[in-house]
């Protein structure tokens, strides 16, 4: 299956119903007067999200969405009825651009959250409101309004605490269906994963994250080799990176060297990427004897100068899982609370600033 993360749809919100010239006709009453009623509001379309999301594959098969029309307004000052709105769900993390304009309408980060993007148009006003001492059968009427009309490019960045980077092969969706209760497809051929794949690990009842398998990355996938930077977006949006490093890989290729052509990919992608905090995860220790295992870890964090954290783990025998979900949950909540620490700190300070800054003596 193809991982969609891009899409192109058309919304129209419906038209608002036309407001009525009609006049109170009944028996024995001569002057009946104006009674046409207003006209009702047409549809308007809404995107709203849905945690249980998390690809844009359904707009490949769908990619008109119309509202109707509301309805035109009628004698007796009875107003036409408004037209349901649509609600198209789509998964957190989807960033909405006008296509034609390029600006930024929004983004979808919480569930349920909603987001108007083709407003419905108003009804139009009935001749009863046209009444005056000097037209007492006005024939004036209003047609109701266009609704909005248009062409949506929609982007998906996936929404994790924890992202999984590492080349092909190197134990990504093994680890994610090891520690939470995803299953991804897992096989000894590249590109086994295709789109990412999103796990709730769950620690206790109060303490759980969410950990995203994103596709492997090969050299030149920052100008579009490969799966290309339809998958490196994703990384953008995670707290924490979990660099994974298979220590026996079937190519040969140098564990050290791998690590820094990746870290090389990340840089040409997002310099801002290549900064945020990065652990390296030693995956498939089970392949490897105990003297071979140390002395190949040992030999990648010299020859790297590695100074941050790091793990060594087999998500087969689950050699280290657990010891490392415990980590990560212990950063990404010290991350929060630095966060809300930061935000409160910005808060006070802002309060005690002047709106304005005084003139210069």
């Amino acid at each position: 299956m193809k991982f969609v993360d891009e899409a192109s749809i058309h919304v129209r919100a419906g038209k608002g119903g036309d407001g009525s010239a009609s006049f109170r006709r009944e028996k024995y009453i001569q002057y009946g007067g104006p009674d046409g009623g207003d006209g009702g509001r047409g549809g308007s379309v809404l995107l709203q999200g849905d945690s249980g999301l998390n690809t844009l594959v359904d707009f490949r098969h769908r990619r008109e969405y119309k509202a109707k029309n509301g309805e035109p307004g009628r004698g007796r000052q009875m107003a036409g009825k408004g037209a349901d709105q649509i609600v198209i769900r789509v998964p957190l993390g989807t960033i909405v651009r006008d296509e034609e304009s390029g600006e930024l309408l929004g983004e979808v980060t919480r569930h349920g959250q909603e987001m108007v993007v083709a407003r419905g148009g108003k009804g139009g006003l009935g001749n009863v409101h046209f009444k005056s001492s000097t037209n007492r059968a006005p024939r004036k009427f209003v047609p109701g309004e266009p609704g909005e009309e248009r062409q949506l490019h929609l982007e998906l960045k996936v929404l994790a605490d924890v992202g999984l980077l590492g080349y092909p092969n190197a134990g990504k969706s093994t680890l994610i269906s090891a520690v939470s209760a995803a299953r991804p497809k897992v096989a000894d051929y590249p590109f086994t994963t295709l789109h990412p794949n999103l796990g709730v690990v769950s620690i206790d009842v109060d303490h759980s994250f969410v950990i995203a398998d994103i596709p492997g990355i090969i050299e030149g996938a920052a100008e579009g080799a490969g799966l290309g930077i339809q998958f490196l977006k994703h990384l953008q949006r995670t707290r924490l990176l979990l660099h994974l490093v298979e220590l026996a890989p079937l190519d040969g290729k140098d564990p050290a060297e791998a690590v820094i052509e990746l870290e090389r990919e990340l840089l040409n992608y997002d310099a801002a990427l290549a900064d945020k905090p990065r652990w390296l995860v030693f995956t498939k220790a089970d392949l490897l004897a105990p003297e071979a295992l140390d002395s190949t870890v040992q030999g990648v964090l010299e020859t790297l100068q590695w100074k941050g954290e790091w793990a060594v783990i087999s998500s087969v025998a689950q050699q280290g899982t657990e010891d490392l979900v415990q980590r990560i949950m212990r950063a990404v909540e010290q991350q929060s609370a630095d966060h809300a620490e930061a935000e409160e700190i910005d808060e006070r300070y802002a309060t005690v600033l002047p709106e304005t800054p005084p003139d210069p003596v």
